[in-house]
């Protein structure tokens, strides 16, 4: 057997370099930019002029924090939980610091289903474990139920607090619902913030519609929201004024988008996402025709325009990690210290599944030639995608002497909208059969060693590292499961609210209720099947994967002979600290050397 090729990097430096989020700010106060920094060693709150200078700390949670706004009175915010599993509040502190306070005293505590600020007004979604509710108050007055439901709400867009909920004058208020459908099949309510009447509903039967933002002018009723009405994801424009709703022809390929608003309202800042690169394009807000504003080879995470028209973006490459430039490359809030090592770049990889779909992969190897040990990376979500991007864990493979392979299978944005909506209704083994069919393309191909090929995942990539442990127990030599859930049913009575909904989506029903497709499915079924070494890592507090969805796992492949290890520790789905992101790392190194 060769030798691994091995790098002389410091792998740790790629966790230990300081990382920034992308800025936020607020119209009124556009000089002063509040981000996310891991320079104290956890993800914490900081504010800075939006030149850089004056930087202040200001949060110090015990678990980190992930994502910060600021308010239209230039507070700062953002959603507090005491121990990782989710269930909080949101909080907010002036931004030259002091002690952070309740943002809206009287709303209980629960998980987060959206927030929105205009003026003196704020709504705020939460899901208390027996209801959906959205509270809307105004400067300090108590808050006040403006809708509730049984089915999943919530305010905008979820997964960028702050967007798409509140007019620019605050008279309206844009909310998800699920009373016809489900949370991946959800309408757009709009309401009166006077009195909660209805003002205007848009429901796609069959698809989803997620909000991205009203128009900035105030007195201007158009909302911009995601269409899957087309192949892929394109932005449309509903005017509340007309009730006329348009989806905006834009001809590039892949998914388009939306983003956010010109300051103006005259074009719409989307995201081309084409075959794992992303670009930044204005689209005309009447006319659907498009420019590229950025290109910078790699992802770009997120993206905003500035008050003055500037355009600010998160990207990376497999070069260089996370930063934030403007469109024209000018680099915002440089990360103080040592930058992170470069990395080796991505090749992408395609193949065909058993049905003839061509899957796309992004391969990267070490120096030399194979075939190498390889180890198949899937990733999370699972409605997310790999990119060309910075992965400091690929990255510490290869540095190891591993191939990595990062695939991109059914479920996965970026391809279309069946493409993603491939697991409706039919959940976990089209995901299997596209690792399979990698691997043996990789072998095919030369790249990877049979005899030295180990699976390793994240959250939903962990849950099919579990499933595929047991259901393909020849084909790995080693399974690395990163906060994942082994016995789905036990996970879907302990999992928080949205996650619930979330799994009766998919599978159609509960475990009672569709108890066949639950048991076909489900990792416990195959565990007796367990031949490969795994290693579990778990979050204690963990909402989305609990504990109790993963210790009767690892018992049962424990029962059946195969090596599993465990390692615990006391945070939620993430570790935000950056010292136990290298104890994991350094555990799964230690793991692969024993094993692979």
């Amino acid at each position: 057997m060769p030798a691994m090729p091995r790098s002389s990097v410091n792998w740790t430096r790629r966790y230990t370099a300081v990382r920034l989020g992308f800025p936020a700010w607020t119209e009124a106060f556009p000089g002063r930019v509040a981000f996310v920094s891991t320079e104290s060693g956890i993800w914490q709150v900081w504010t800075a002029e939006a030149t850089g200078e004056r930087r202040v700390r200001l949060s110090d949670e015990t678990v980190g924090v992930e994502a910060v706004l600021v308010a239209p009175d230039g507070r700062i915010v953002w959603w507090r939980d005491a121990t990782g599993d989710e269930r909080g509040t949101w909080v907010g502190v002036d931004p030259e610091g002091g002690t952070p306070a309740a943002l809206v005293e009287g709303i209980p505590a629960g998980w987060s289903t959206g927030i929105s600020f205009s003026g003196d007004l704020v709504a705020i979604g939460v899901a208390t474990g027996e209801e959906y509710r959205v509270y809307l108050a105004t400067g300090d007055g108590p808050p006040r139920i403006l809708t509730r439901s049984q089915q999943p709400l919530g305010v905008g867009r979820l997964d960028v607090p702050g967007s798409g909920g509140l007019s620019a004058d605050g008279r309206l208020l844009c909310v998800r619902e699920s009373e016809h459908g489900d949370i991946v099949h959800q309408a757009l309510r709009v309401v009166s913030t006077d009195d909660g009447a209805t003002a205007g509903e848009l429901e796609d039967a069959g698809s989803h519609l997620d909000p991205v933002g009203w128009s900035p002018v105030p007195g201007d009723r158009r909302l911009a929201f995601t269409s899957e009405l087309a192949d892929f994801e394109r932005p449309a424009i509903w005017d509340l004024a007309t009730g006329i709703r348009r989806d905006l022809e834009v001809d590039l390929a892949g998914a388009v988008i939306p983003l956010g608003w010109w300051p103006d309202g005259s074009a719409i800042l989307a995201r081309q996402e084409h075959e794992g690169r992303d670009r930044l394009v204005r689209v005309n807000a009447e006319t659907g025709a498009t420019e590229i504003v950025a290109d910078t080879g790699g992802e770009i995470i997120e993206a905003a325009v500035r008050p003055d028209g500037e355009i600010w973006l998160a990207t990376s490459d497999t070069e260089r990690p996370q930063h934030t430039v403007t469109s024209g490359g000018r680099v915002v809030l440089a990360p103080p210290g040592e930058p992170a090592p470069t990395g080796r770049p991505y090749a992408p990889f395609w193949f065909d599944n058993p049905h003839g779909q061509a899957i796309q992969a992004f391969v990267v190897t070490p120096v030399g030639t194979g075939p190498f040990p390889t180890v198949i990376s899937v990733h999370g979500g699972p409605e997310w995608h790999e990119r060309n991007r910075y992965d400091p864990e690929a990255q510490s493979l290869v540095d190891a002497g591993y191939a990595v392979a990062l695939v991109n299978y059914r479920g996965s944005t970026g391809y279309g909208v069946a493409f993603r909506r491939a697991l409706y209704g039919d959940p976990w083994l089209p995901e299997t059969e596209d690792v399979i069919a990698c691997l043996d393309a990789l072998i095919a191909a030369g790249i990877t060693d049979p005899d030295r090929a180990a699976f390793s995942g994240w959250s939903w990539g962990g849950c099919l590292a579990c499933l595929t442990e047991g259901l393909h127990p020849d084909r790995w030599k080693a399974v690395v499961a990163g906060i994942p859930s082994g016995d789905f049913v036990a996970a879907h009575h302990a999992s928080m609210p949205e996650i619930k909904a979330y799994d009766l989506a998919l599978y159609g029903g509960t475990p009672e209720e569709k108890p066949e497709l639950w048991a076909e499915r489900n990792p416990m079924t195959f565990a007796a099947r367990a031949k490969a070494p795994v290693l579990v890592i778990a979050g204690e507090s963990d909402p989305r994967c609990p504990l109790e969805g993963i210790l009767p796992w690892v018992e049962a492949v424990r029962a059946a002979g195969a090596d599993a290890q465990l390692i615990r520790y006391a945070a939620g789905h993430h570790a935000n600290a950056t010292d136990q992101q290298v104890a994991h790392m350094a555990g799964i190194l230690d793991f692969l050397a024993r094993h692979l």
